[in-house]
């Protein structure tokens, strides 16, 4: 039976089995108290629609998962057939001699033609100064003016000693000749007037005084030759400049007590440096040092805060040897400075011109480096990748010249990648031309 045929049962009056003794205990309102067990009509019919609808759901997105997943495959597929058919693109360079001369530009360092550190040569107090840092002095001009009150006294003592030394130099001429004169007399005398004892005796007087004399005689130079000294060391008052240049230090002032000496305790009183013409050091490296050894050569000096300025000089001198700490050669440079521009201590860039052995020459970006030693990726006309060993003549940091290895016109791959291996196909990007410039050449 139907729930809804029940219903209807139980509407028409009709006790339902097991309930009389209920409706015999409440005969009064029994309808009223009873719980209901009756559904609406159509529910079980409600309930199965829903049922498949939502399996129906299910199905469809389902399907479209799956189709989405074998699309999404089917795409990741068709790139993977495609990536893998592409060629992978390589830049290459044509290699090329070096040309007759190259150019090697490394940092310098500018210093002073002369340069001096001055110090008192006497023992006395600054009195006065008249040249400052900055300023341009003549040589033998006046920079500073020392008192030295000792210095004057034994000066003065010397003098006064000279002086008493000559006065003394008179009593012995004048005691020597008198001795002569007597000696004469007494030696000429007939025998038988003066004894001769008493012509031995006037003899030896005579010898005494002049003897006395040359004592008073060596006296008076000895004293000259003090106040001499003591005179030279009066000039020393005036501190003069050695030369002509420019004061880079002034360590003194008015008052300044101020020793005699150039010793680790006292103080210089300038620092001053002739800069024209200047000097430039460089250090070569050992690969180029061959190249410079000889003086002469052009040279080129530029400073960063002169961009527009460009100084020519040549290759005054090397030290012919090779630094052994840091195998480098060290080269001087002299360059006019005639305005003054170029100041000691200066950080410069200098450039060299080099004879080459006309090599053959790469970038240092087509090196490859395996376990065999050095190699090269050559690529022919096909496009076909083959490592190549080769031996490197010199390196200049951006270039490398190579003794062996590769020919001229062959193409080498730059910045291989390490997924490429011996004889794959790739795809060519022709580069330009070897660079050759300068600043390629800059040494790192």
């Amino acid at each position: 039976m139907r729930p809804d045929d029940h219903s209807e049962y139980r509407g028409a009056g009709d006790a339902v089995p097991g309930t009389s003794s209920v409706h015999e205990a409440h005969s009064g309102d029994s309808q009223q108290q009873s719980v209901s067990t009756t559904f609406r009509p159509g529910t079980g019919r409600t309930i199965k629609i829903s049922a498949s609808i939502f399996v129906a759901v299910l199905l469809v997105a389902f399907l479209v998962v799956h189709f989405l997943r074998s699309s999404d495959s089917s795409e990741l597929a068709r790139g993977s057939t495609a990536a893998a058919s592409v060629k992978a693109r390589v830049d290459v360079i044509t290699v090329s001699a070096s040309p007759a001369t190259r150019p090697l530009t490394l940092p310098g360092e500018t210093a002073a033609w002369y340069e001096s550190t001055i110090y008192a040569r006497v023992n006395g107090y600054v009195a006065k100064w008249s040249a400052d840092i900055g300023d341009h002095v003549q040589q033998g001009q006046t920079l500073a003016l020392i008192e030295t009150p000792e210095l004057d006294a034994d000066l003065n003592a010397g003098r006064a000693e000279l002086n008493a030394a000559q006065a003394q130099v008179k009593v012995r001429e004048a005691e020597a000749e008198f001795a002569k004169t007597t000696n004469d007399r007494w030696r000429d005398s007939p025998k038988g007037v003066v004894s001769e004892q008493e012509r031995e005796a006037k003899r030896a007087d005579f010898d005494s005084a002049a003897a006395k004399l040359n004592a008073a005689r060596a006296q008076v130079a000895l004293d000259q030759a003090r106040v001499e000294r003591f005179t030279a060391l009066a000039r020393f008052k005036q501190v003069t400049a050695p030369f002509d240049g420019t004061i880079t230090e002034r360590r003194i002032d008015i008052g300044n007590l101020v020793t005699a000496g150039s010793t680790a305790g006292n103080t210089p009183l300038y620092r001053i440096s002739q800069d024209n013409p200047m000097r430039v050091f460089v250090d070569v490296p050992q690969s180029a040092a061959g190249d410079l050894m000889k003086a002469g050569g052009p040279v080129e000096v530029r400073a960063s805060n002169l961009a527009d300025r460009t100084f020519s000089g040549k290759i005054a001198r090397t030290a012919k040897a090779i630094n052994p700490q840091a195998r480098t050669l060290r080269v001087e440079v002299d360059i006019p400075n005639p305005d003054r521009v170029l100041v000691p201590g200066m950080y410069v860039n200098v450039s060299f011109q080099l004879q080459t052995d006309n090599l053959l020459q790469v970038p240092a970006a087509a090196l490859v480096f395996r376990s065999s030693g050095p190699h090269v990726a050559v690529v022919d006309d096909s496009g076909r990748v083959s490592f190549r060993k080769i031996t490197i003549a010199r390196d200049d940091g951006n270039l490398l010249e190579l003794g062996s290895g590769v020919s001229p016109g062959e193409k080498v791959a730059l910045n291989i990648s390490s997924q490429i291996s011996e004889g794959e196909v790739v795809a060519v990007n022709q580069s330009p031309s070897t660079p050759t410039s300068a600043t390629a050449l800059k040494t790192r």
